[in-house]
């Protein structure tokens, strides 16, 4: 196969991030748009939060589901093709709800397609960009792209709570449609399958480096990856990354990025001023986890946790006191904000270290399931606390209390030795 030239030679690598950057952005404003048609579904169709929150969830559980497969499949069949595919189907379930009438229609287009399609769009492929286009500077890479969820909300959410509060929820599904279907033609031109497809080595490599080839690029994808998990779940850093994560999506988009919105609205805060906080939110964490990347490089990713998560509870304690003035919403999003997602560069580095560029980013998929998992539990969970008692406050301080434990927890991660042995090389 002859390679396709390109310009800037291995700066080119940066060209693919920002490519994957907006797709990235475009699934986080797919993930976070069911918080904004909450309020709009239940005045067309009369369904009640906790169905809106139980289709959410599913959408999150499997969008945290399809990305260890997703990691092997974009080695087995090609990452252009995985994400070309993924796009695809994140276009067409979103325009398909448009026809919706029923609450199992919500769940299939919204939940169940939506889900596994934005799900190859997520952190496992951050993750593979990062280690296939990069020798150094990993952590900041990793901090910009997933930095880019949380643009994603920034770009998305005040336009979208405009629509859905101006026309409805069939507004924001056309636009988060077309937005997805516009990113298709991008990946196709600019978007090469790895830098040797166009003449060149990973970024920050010499010119007779060699890439790890995964094992998953040969044979059976889905046994792979299954067995992958098999091999670190016997692992105690397995499980000790997968509590955090869990946490980190329960605390997150789970809880916060479901239903923020809808608890401002019951504090007598409007939709669009709710969205602007999420915004707010987005800014402070695309400054703090894309410093979080560059930390990353330099300082112990565990005592970074700690301090991410610990950091997280305390806010989330404090938001049901705060009496939602101006200024307390203000200091909640400064502080939530700057660590939404900044524990994704450490986490994926320990993973690395654990667990080998190799087999790393399929690793560090299930971790990311882990993740989803703590946010579907979240999504469902704040939607049933609510129709109990009539408010999320439990809800937020038992979030709160849970990201004081993640921060415990992560102190006692080790990754001196390696989690396994790695399987032999496949050349």
């Amino acid at each position: 196969m002859i390679a396709q030239s390109r310009p800037f030679g291995q700066r080119y690598a940066f060209v693919v991030v920002a490519v994957i950057f907006f797709c990235l952005l475009i699934a986080a404003g797919l993930r976070s748009a069911p918080s904004v048609m909450m309020v709009p579904l239940e005045k067309s169709f009369g369904w009640h939060r906790d169905v809106t929150s139980w289709a959410a969830s599913v959408g999150i559980l499997l969008y945290g589901l399809t990305g260890p497969f997703a990691a092997a499949l974009m080695e087995r069949i090609g990452l252009r093709r995985t994400l070309l595919g993924a796009l695809a189907v994140m276009s067409g379930s979103t325009a398909l709800s448009l026809l919706m009438t029923e609450p199992w229609h919500l769940f299939i287009t919204w939940g169940v397609f939506s889900g596994i399609g934005s799900g190859a769009v997520a952190s496992v492929l951050g993750a593979t960009i990062v280690n296939r286009w990069f020798k150094t500077n990993r952590g900041l890479m990793m901090g910009l792209m997933s930095a880019s969820s949380a643009t994603g909300m920034l770009v998305f959410l005040p336009v979208i709570a405009s629509l859905a509060q101006s026309g409805g929820w069939k507004p924001v599904a056309i636009a988060v449609a077309i937005a997805t279907a516009a990113l298709i033609p991008l990946v196709l031109l600019l978007v090469p399958e790895r830098p040797a497809s166009i003449g060149q080595v990973r970024y920050g490599a010499d010119t007779d480096d060699v890439p790890p080839v995964s094992p998953a690029s040969q044979g059976n994808f889905l046994a792979h990856t299954l067995n992958t998990l098999r091999r670190a779940a016997g692992t105690r850093v397995f499980w000790y990354l997968f509590a955090t994560f869990f946490v980190c999506g329960f605390t997150t988009n789970g809880l916060v990025g479901t239903h923020l919105i809808a608890f401002c609205g019951d504090m007598g805060i409007g939709e669009v001023q709710a969205a602007g906080l999420l915004s707010m939110m987005g800014i402070f964490d695309l400054i703090g986890t894309t410093l979080s990347g560059w930390l990353t490089d330099r300082f112990d990713p565990r005592k970074l946790l700690g301090v991410y998560y610990a950091v997280r509870g305390l806010s989330l304690i404090y938001l049901p006191y705060s009496g939602f003035s101006a200024t307390s919403l203000v200091i909640f999003a400064v502080l939530y904000g700057l660590d939404w997602i900044a524990t994704v560069p450490p986490t994926l580095r320990l993973a690395n270290e654990a667990f080998g560029d190799r087999s790393g980013p399929i690793v560090f998929g299930w971790i990311v399931a882990g993740h989803q998992v703590g946010a579907a539990a979240a999504a469902a969970f704040g939607g049933t606390m609510r129709e109990l008692q009539g408010n999320y406050e439990l809800a937020f301080l038992i979030a709160g209390m849970t990201g004081i434990a993640a921060a415990c927890i992560s102190l006692l991660i080790n990754t001196d030795r390696p989690a396994f042995e790695p399987e032999p090389q496949m050349v």
